[in-house]
C-alpha cells in the first residue's frame, strides 16, 4: 500500500544510495563575463556529486528552518539556472515550503504582478530581485523570510554564502503528504493570462516516474539542460545535468558554438530544448558539417515543432537516436509523446491535408482522457456532458495524478478549468481541441479559444491553416473570425441547434505571412497573391467557406519562441483593415 507521506527530495536521497559519487550538476565557469578556460583552451566547469548536492541542500534547508520557514509557506525562487538553483529547489522541498517558480521571460511588470498575487512569504533570489522586492514592498507585506544568492547589501536576511560556511546540519523532516502543495508554477502567459498552477508532491512523483519510463531514462545519462524545468527532474532520475552557457529565458539567442562545446565536453546522451533553441543549433551544425554523435535522445517542446526541423535534426544525430516531441501543459504534464520517425514517415502527410497535428499516444493509466463537445461555459459535473466518438473533434479533458488539482492564483479560472467526476475524480479541461484515432493517438486541432464559430459549424485553426501553409509563398497562416456583413443570411440547411450560436457567428478569414522573398511589393502583386491563396483554400472542404485573405508582413507572436501566434490580435487587425482602419501589431500576451 502506498504511503501517504512523500517528498520529492526522497528521489535525490535514493540517488545518493545508488550513485553517490557521480556528477549531479555541472555548470560553466567564467572569468568576468568570458568563459574560463585552462592552458589548453578547454572550458572549465564547477561540478557537484549527488552526495554533495544532497548535503548542500540539507545545510540550506536546516538554515531556512532555523530562520522560521515552515511547511506551506510560499517562497519564490529567482536564481539563475545552475548548481545553486537545483540545490535550493531541493532545500525548499526538504523544508516543506511551497516553491514558487516564474518565467522571467514574460517581462518585469507581468512577473511582479503574478508574484503579488502569489501572496509570498519570502524571496530566495539574486540581488536584483531583492531590490525589486524592496521597491514594491507594499505588494509583498508577508515576505519576511528572505535569502540572497550573491552580494547581500542593506536588506538583511540569510545569505547563501554564509550558510555554506556553517557546520553541516540535517533538516527536520517536514512530514509532507502526497497531496500537500509542493510548488506553484506560473504558466508563461504566452497563450493566456499567466496563472499560478498548484503542484502537489503526487504530481512531481508521477511526472518523474512516467517520464523515466516512457523515455527510458536510467541513472548514468548526461543531459544538456536547454529547458530549466526539465533540469529539475534530472537529479531525481540519476542523470547528470550539464548547464549550457546560455540565457535560458531567451533560447532563440543561444550561441550554438558554446552549446555544442558543452555537448562535446560532457558527451551528452540527452537534451531537452525548445524549437527556438534547436533551430539555431541544427542550422549551425548543417552549415558547419557538425554532428552530435553521443546524443541518443532529444526532446523538443515549448512551442509548435515543424516537420522541417525534425527532418534537419535527424541529419546531425546517430541513426538510432530518438527525437521526441511531448505534449502537455503546465497544468497537466506529461500527457502524450511521439517520435520523429512516426511523424515524418506517416502523420505529417495527413497533417498537411488538414487532419491536425498528431502528438502521439497518451501516457499509461491512471491517466484518463475524454473528448467532449466544445463549450466555453463552466461544466460542474461530468454527467452533464456527453462523450464524443472516435474521430470527432471536440474538447480534450484529462484526469490523472500528473494533473494539477487547481490554480493557486487567478482562482476564478478554476470554475472553467475543472469538472467533478461521478467517481470523485477531478477532470481538467486542457483548453485544446482534437480527436483520437483508431490507434489511440491524439490529433491536436488547435486551442479551443482559436476556433471560429460559423453558421455551418466551428472551424479549427490547425487543420485550416495547414491548407494555406502548403503554399511555398506562405511562411505561416492564422485562421481568424471577422464580423458578418449586416445583410448576412445563413444557409437554409443550417440547423435550429446551430442557430442557437448565432451571436457567436463570424465570417472565417485567413491571414497569411508571406515568406520574406515572396512578399508582394505593390497592390497588383498583393491582389494576385490573395487570389492564389483563395484558390488553394477552395480546393479543401475544410476551407472552402473562406472568402477573404489578408496579408500581414509580420505576425504578432510570443516574445520567447517567436512561434505562438496572437490570433486574437490578428482578428482585430483584419477587422480594422476591412473597415479601412489600422491598428498596431505588437508581440503581446495572448488572451484566452
Amino acid at each position: 500500500m502506498e504511503s501517504e507521506f512523500y517528498n520529492i527530495a526522497e528521489r535525490l536521497e535514493r540517488m545518493v544510495e545508488l550513485i553517490p559519487d557521480s556528477i549531479a550538476v555541472a555548470e560553466p565557469l567564467f572569468q568576468g563575463k568570458k568563459p574560463k578556460r585552462d592552458h589548453f583552451g578547454k572550458r572549465e566547469y564547477a561540478a557537484v556529486t549527488f552526495n554533495e548536492l544532497n548535503q548542500d541542500s540539507d545545510r540550506i534547508a536546516a538554515a531556512l528552518q532555523q530562520s522560521g520557514v515552515k511547511p506551506g509557506m510560499r517562497l519564490v525562487l529567482m536564481v539563475r539556472q545552475g548548481i545553486d538553483f537545483i540545490s535550493l529547489v531541493f532545500a525548499l522541498y526538504k523544508t516543506g515550503a511551497t516553491l514558487v517558480l516564474i518565467d522571467p521571460g514574460m517581462g518585469v511588470k507581468r512577473m511582479l504582478s503574478c508574484l503579488r498575487e502569489a501572496d509570498l512569504d519570502g524571496f530566495i533570489a539574486i540581488p536584483e530581485a531583492h531590490m525589486a522586492r524592496l521597491f514594491y514592498r507594499r505588494w509583498f507585506p508577508k515576505a519576511k523570510h528572505n535569502l540572497t544568492v550573491g552580494g547581500r547589501y542593506f536588506w538583511g536576511g540569510l545569505s547563501l554564502s554564509d550558510i555554506r560556511r556553517r557546520p553541516a546540519l540535517k533538516p527536520k523532516d517536514p512530514l509532507t503528504k502526497l497531496d500537500d502543495p509542493a510548488a506553484i508554477i506560473f504558466t508563461s502567459g504566452s497563450t493566456g493570462i499567466a496563472k499560478g498552477v498548484l503542484y502537489t508532491y503526487r504530481m512531481f512523483k508521477t511526472q518523474v516516474e512516467e517520464i523515466s519510463k516512457r523515455f527510458n531514462i536510467t541513472p548514468g545519462g548526461v543531459d544538456l539542460v536547454g529547458f530549466p524545468f526539465f533540469g529539475l527532474f534530472n537529479a531525481g532520475m540519476g542523470t547528470t545535468a550539464v548547464i549550457p552557457d546560455m540565457d535560458s529565458t531567451k533560447p532563440g539567442s543561444v550561441n550554438p558554438e558554446l552549446f555544442l562545446e558543452a555537448a562535446d565536453d560532457w558527451k551528452i546522451t540527452q537534451s531537452f530544448g525548445s524549437p527556438a533553441l534547436w533551430n539555431r543549433v541544427v542550422d549551425y551544425c548543417l552549415r558547419n558539417n557538425r554532428r552530435i554523435e553521443t546524443l541518443k535522445r532529444a526532446v523538443i517542446a515549448g512551442a509548435p515543432v515543424s516537420f522541417d526541423l525534425l527532418k534537419r535534426f535527424r541529419k546531425i544525430l546517430p541513426d538510432d537516436a530518438e527525437i521526441i516531441t511531448p505534449y502537455g501543459a503546465t497544468e497537466s504534464l506529461p500527457l502524450a509523446a511521439i517520435e520523429s520517425r512516426e511523424v515524418l514517415e506517416e502523420t505529417s502527410a495527413k497533417t498537411r491535408k488538414g487532419a491536425g497535428v498528431c502528438v502521439g499516444k497518451f501516457f499509461d493509466k491512471p491517466l484518463d482522457r475524454l473528448i467532449i463537445p466544445v463549450t466555453d461555459k463552466p461544466i460542474r459535473n461530468l454527467s452533464d456532458v456527453r462523450t464524443l466518438p472516435q474521430g470527432e473533434i471536440g474538447e480534450l479533458i484529462v484526469t490523472g495524478p500528473q494533473c494539477s488539482p487547481r490554480y493557486a492564483t487567478r482562482v476564478e479560472a478554476n470554475e472553467y478549468a475543472l469538472i467533478q467526476g461521478d467517481d470523485g475524480r477531478l477532470w481538467r479541461r486542457v483548453g485544446d481541441v482534437g480527436y483520437f484515432d483508431e490507434q489511440g493517438r491524439f490529433w491536436f486541432c488547435g486551442r479551443k479559444s482559436h476556433r471560429v464559430e460559423t453558421a455551418e459549424g466551428p472551424m479549427f485553426s490547425i487543420p485550416c491553416e495547414a491548407i494555406s501553409n502548403e503554399s511555398p509563398k506562405i511562411f505561416r497562416s492564422a485562421l481568424v473570425g471577422i464580423p458578418l456583413p449586416d445583410d448576412y443570411k445563413p444557409p437554409r440547411e443550417v440547423s435550429e441547434r446551430a442557430k442557437a450560436f448565432r451571436r457567436q457567428w463570424k465570417e472565417p478569414a485567413m491571414v497569411v505571412e508571406p515568406t520574406p522573398d515572396k512578399r508582394p511589393e505593390n497592390d497588383v502583386e498583393e491582389e494576385r497573391f490573395c487570389a492564389e491563396t483563395l484558390e488553394l483554400l477552395q480546393q479543401s472542404p475544410l476551407t472552402r467557406s473562406i472568402k477573404r485573405v489578408f496579408i500581414c508582413d509580420r505576425f504578432p507572436v510570443d516574445v520567447r519562441h517567436n512561434a505562438k501566434i496572437n490570433r486574437e490580435l490578428l482578428s482585430d487587425w483584419a477587422t480594422a483593415k476591412l473597415r479601412g482602419k489600422t491598428i498596431r501589431l505588437v508581440n503581446a500576451p495572448i488572451k484566452e
